[in-house]
Parts: C-alpha cells; structure tokens; sequence
C-alpha cells in the first residue's frame, strides 16, 4: 500500500474534464491564492499510509517547452517556485511507500534517465511479467518506458492505431493490461504528457480536486488531509454543470474532494507552449478519458453474464414466476468431483452435491489467495526480525460469516504453516455482539479443520462513547462520503484493521496484544457478485431473474464510489494493505460464466439460497457451520449502528424513522 499525490499548479491555469466546461470558465479569472490543502498537510496523510518511506518530485514546465525538475524538499506549494516566470507550469509528485514486494527497498516517486516520473500505489497480479522478487512499481515503469510518446495518444480517447514509426504499445494500452488493484499518476516527459487513473473496479483510492475560485490548482491524492473533509470544503465549480464528462460532477455545488472514477485519464501540456502568450486571463486544458483497450476487461465491465434465465418453461406461470423457478440441470445432475488434491486440501471423499461450477469457483479463489499472499524476500526477512509469537504476516478482517471464514480456510491452504493468521474482530458490545459470538464459533471451526495452524483471534472491543478524536479522524477518510452509514462501516473497519485488541491464551489469560501484519484479507464484493444483500431478495420477489441479476450488475458497476475508495482509506492509514480476493479478474470471470440460478437461488430461506454457491464452496473447505450463516453487514455485527443511533438519534426507532443510514453526518452537526 502507497499513498500518492500530484499538485499541478500554474499562472491562471485551468483544468476541466471537458472543453466545453474549459470554454465556460473562459473570461473568469482563477486567482493564485485561496483556501485549500498545503503539501504539507497532503504529506502527512499519505506518511499514515506509506510509513517506510516519503518522497517529492517537482518539476517546471517553462513557456518554451523547457522543463525544469528536482528531488529536493521545497517549491511545491502554491506560489513557491522563484523565477518561473510567465505561463509556467509546475508539477510536484508525492509518494508514500509501504514496502512490502521487491528484493530491495524503494522509494517513490521514480524518476527514469528519460524524464517519466510514476507514483504507483498497486500489486501486479498478471498482464506485466514481473519476477518473484521484482517490485511492481519498478517493473511498471520499465513497461510504461517503452510506450510511444506520439502526441495523438494523449489527446485522442480511442485505442492505439498506427500514429508513427514507433513500435511501442500505448499508454493505456500497458495499462488495461494489469491484473490487480491500482492507481497511478505518471509523467511521460517526451509527450509533456500527464496520465492518471484507477483500475477498472476502482480497488485503491484516488481522489480528484478540480480548480475553483478559493483553489485553482489540478490536485490528485490517495486521501483527503482532516483539514478539508468536513462541509465547509464545499465550493462552486464554475462551469462544471455544461457539457461535463458524465463520469465527473454533474452539479455547481461539489466538495473539495470527489472520487475519481475509474478509468484512464491524461492532461496534454505540450500545446501550453503556444497559448500561453496568447491567452492572459486563462490557459485552459482538458482532462480526457480514454478507453480501456482490453476485450476481456471490457467484458467484466460490462458485467454481462452468460446465462440468467432458467430456459425451460413451467406451464400456467408467469414470465416472473418462471424466472423464480430452481430449474437448473446442473443442481440435479452434479458431477462428483473424487481428487480435490488440486486445490491444496486432503485427498477424501466428496459428496455427490459438489458441482463442477462449485470447484471452479473454489480453484479460482484459492489461486487469488495465492496471488495476494505470496511473500517475496524482502518482506519474509523483515518477519524473521519478529518473535514467534508475532510471526503472522497475513491478516483477516474476520466477522465469523461465511466470507472471511472462506478467506481463513484458503489462506491456510496458500500460508506456510510456520506463520500465524490473525483473525481481527472487532466489537461494540463486547461478547454480545453477533460478530464477536460468530467469531468465537468460527475459530473453533478452523481449529477443527486445521489443528496444527496458529490461529489466533485479536478481539477488539471498544465504546462510540469513548470515541472522539478518533470519530473525526475517520471522518476525513471517508471523505467524501458522507453519512452515518458511511462513518459506522468507517469507524469499524479502521478499528478493526488498527489489530489493536485482545487475546485468550491457552491457558486461559487474556493478554493485550497488537497485530504487526502488514497485509489483510478483506471479502468485499462477495455479496455483490452472489446476491448476499436482502434487497437482491426483494428484486428477485419483484421481478425474476432478470431484475435480480440488474440490480447486482448496478452494485458491482458502483462499488468503486460506493465502497472500495472509503474502504482501502480507512484500512490503509494504519500502514496496512487490504486486498480483496473476490475482487480478482479470474474471480469476477468465473462467477460470471456460471448460471445465476446456480450462483443464488432466492426461493430458499435466508443463510440458504443467498450466496449459494459460496456456501457450497466452504461445504467443499470442510466448513459446515460456516455455509449456514446468514449475511449480516459489519455496522450490525458489531454493534456500531445500534450504538450510533442510541448516540444520534437517541433510539433505533427514531434512527429507523429518519432513515438514519443516508442522513449527512455535517447536517446533524456531529
């Protein structure tokens, strides 16, 4: 995990996702002074992140094309740069780095013998060859190096075609290639070119500020510093509201903060060489999207699934009543898979229930377990400084439900057996709260599964009450959502990923104890992708399959703005990395090729027929009392939304009254 920032700044230069909202602003006059985030204030927030190492880069871009840049510590903050002169342009890269893969350390921003600088802050699971011990970033940079620079990539959106003499494949083209999570910032120097953006499902954070009156600088980071996360940051984007980017704002009224939506984005300043004598009240340039260039993302995208209506007719039903019928061929006539050798577990008997759908489900979680806890050299030698008992270099964000008691049973298998797994669980009401009774059950169950694995269970117990500094701490990483919702499942997962708790000993001690696991496992976007929320039930009730399967598309379509950008925040600024295994391409895929009556049969009771074929999957990892559990979201399991409303709302009926998940945190002035 990294933290990663840019400042573009320059004498009244204007970024917009669009010309024609350029062309709006034209004539208004951005001043150089006004409120907004110091460099500082941005470096402090991204160290939380990236506590290993802290690095800045700026350069100059000149009015004649020259450019001018250095590793040393000052000149990035507005204004700062002395003897610039007219029309400059300055560029000031921060990178935070937490360092987990490489055989060696490094430090961000990298700077190429070329003039390309890269901020990265993401792992490379396929698509970039990338050797046991290599760092991503490293690698990343070597592949973008031979990228052709020709002016008609940076400012054309579609996908590479012939423009030159040159070989090399496009920008994007290297990009939609990764597999994994990622976002990036990169200055490729012989285009004077500025390329940006998030991976397609929007798995690590970046957030955008777009000029304005109070701040008239382009600026990019990983997460929004405290000082700019509460409502005052609200301004007016002039201009914004015509003939903007859909992806971007749609309305004048905009937080300093916004998501940037997933996708490739580049900034063309070449052509600033010539305007900038023309042009005294303003220089303008655009923001551009450009498309992903991989068929196969684009399929995963689109999140089209191959079969979602059961073909086979019942006579005297509906349409709707058809769709709702458990008709699959492939329930009734499984294959028994006799040699599970193959996906690390004991050599046994399986029953007869086991689909071949199932096994290919489970062979493609355990391999993006596999992906996302191997340990290169780097990162196994700095454990081996540790005591044993402190030896666990994986953790799992663990409720007990059937997600993370998946995700226990699969890191078992990919672990070296010399490590301990934490499993972190967190309550707001103490051993009462159905996650801390969840938890309980489930270490028992792994304990049975897997005698000779240390598991240990890190209870992490705490009162809203008592929260205060904190609360707000966690309010300016969920910026810029906003509502109690956002700031319940805020608080709980950085808590939770803190790991600082308590542990019951062998011996019957409760012993306080802090987990130093640098990595950690999250099962976000299994309800998504395997119908686990209960409005998935009530479209399903309504409207058949096929708005059942709708209405998952639209969650896995907004996951990034909904969850993901909040989430790796909050996780992130205790110096820890959350990867998301059912986030993996080969996953997504494989759900996807699968039939949604095979993946989810909703005529089946809650605990039964949500997320079938997840439940089928920990039947085949040995996890039986596991595959019964019913879906329960992390503000209820532990307790937090009851104590949040109490505290707010002063019951849970009037919580519930005022819809109290989507009311504003500002508007009841928390």
């Amino acid at each position: 995990m990294c933290g990663i920032a840019l400042v573009l700044s320059g004498d009244h230069l204007v970024v917009a996702p669009s010309t024609a909202a350029a062309a709006a602003t034209y004539g208004t006059r951005f001043p150089d002074e006004g409120e907004g985030v110091s460099v500082g204030e941005l470096e402090e927030a991204l160290r939380r992140r990236g506590p290993d190492s802290l690095g800045r880069h700026r350069l100059h871009l000149c009015a004649d094309g020259t450019i001018l840049g250095g590793k040393d510590g000052v000149g990035c903050d507005r204004g700062a740069w002395v003897g610039g002169g007219v029309g400059t342009t300055e560029l000031c890269f921060i990178g935070a780095t937490l360092q987990l893969r490489g055989a060696e350390p490094v430090s961000q921003p990298l700077v190429a013998q070329s003039g390309n600088v890269l901020v990265y802050n993401g792992e490379i699971y396929g698509g970039i060859d990338i050797g046991k011990d290599q760092n991503d970033t490293q690698s990343l940079l070597s592949s973008l190096e031979s990228c052709c620079s020709c002016d008609l990539h940076a400012v054309d959106s579609d996908e590479a075609y012939p423009c030159c003499e040159c070989s090399g494949k496009s920008v994007p083209q290297i990009l939609s290639t990764i597999k994994g999570p990622w976002a990036l910032i990169y200055w490729q120097a012989d285009s004077k070119t500025l390329w940006f953006g998030r991976d397609a499902f929007g798995r690590r954070s970046l957030l955008v500020h777009w000029p304005t009156p109070d701040d008239s600088r382009f600026i990019l980071s990983s997460v929004s510093p405290p000082s700019l996360s509460g409502n005052k940051s609200a301004t007016e984007v002039i201009g914004l509201e015509s003939g903007a980017d859909p992806d971007f704002s749609g309305g004048t009224k905009v937080s300093y903060w916004e998501e940037l939506p997933c996708g490739i984005y580049s900034i063309h300043l070449k052509r600033l060489e010539n305007i900038a004598a023309c042009m005294k009240e303003g220089r303008f340039v655009e923001v551009r999207k450009h498309d992903w260039t991989d068929c196969c993302l684009h399929t995963l995208i689109r999140w089209e699934r191959k079969s979602t209506v059961p073909t086979t007719s019942v006579p005297g039903k509906s349409s709707v009543d058809e769709g709702n019928q458990q008709l699959s061929p492939s329930f009734r006539n499984s294959k028994k898979v006799a040699d599970s050798t193959n996906v690390g577990l004991e050599k046994r008997d399986l029953p007869n229930c086991i689909t071949q759908s199932v096994h290919r489900v489970l062979i493609a979680l355990r391999e993006s377990v596999m992906l996302r806890t191997n340990m290169n050299r780097l990162y196994e030698g700095d454990l081996n400084k540790l005591k044993d008992e402190e030896l666990a270099p994986i953790a799992i964000l663990f409720s007990g439900g059937l997600d993370s008691m998946i995700l226990a049973a699969l890191l078992d298998h990919c672990l070296d057996s010399k490590w301990t797994i934490d499993l972190l669980n967190v309550s707001f009401d103490g051993q009462l709260a159905p996650d801390r009774v969840s938890s309980l059950a489930g270490l028992r169950e792994l304990q049975r599964i897997s005698p000779l694995r240390r598991w240990r269970l890190v209870e992490i117990d705490t009162d809203l009450a008592n929260l205060k500094g904190e609360s707000e701490h966690v309010m300016s990483l969920i910026h810029p959502s906003n509502t109690y919702m956002d700031l319940n499942i805020g608080i709980a997962l950085w808590l939770a990923a803190s790991g600082d708790g308590w542990v019951n000993g062998q011996d019957g001690h409760r012993y306080k104890y802090k987990s130093t696991s640098r990595v950690l496992l999250v099962g976000s976007g299994a309800d998504e992708q395997c119908a686990g929320y209960g409005r998935h039930r009530t479209k399903y009730r309504v409207g058949g399959w096929v708005s059942l399967d709708a209405e998952m598309r639209l969650d896995v379509q907004r996951i990034w703005k909904r969850n993901m950008g909040r989430d790796d925040r909050c996780i992130s600024d205790h110096g820890k990395e959350a990867r998301f295994p059912f986030l993996d391409e080969n996953v997504i895929k494989t759900l996807l090729e699968i039939p949604l009556w095979e993946i989810a049969n909703l005529d089946e009771p809650a605990g039964k027929g949500d997320k079938k074929i997840l439940r089928e999957v920990a039947k085949l990892l040995g996890l039986q009392e596991a595959s019964f559990l019913p879906k329960r979201a992390i503000q209820f399991g532990s307790r937090i939304a009851r104590e949040s409303n109490r505290k707010n709302f002063g019951s849970n009926r009037a919580a519930n009254q005022a819809s109290a998940g989507s009311v504003e945190v500002h508007k009841r002035n928390h």
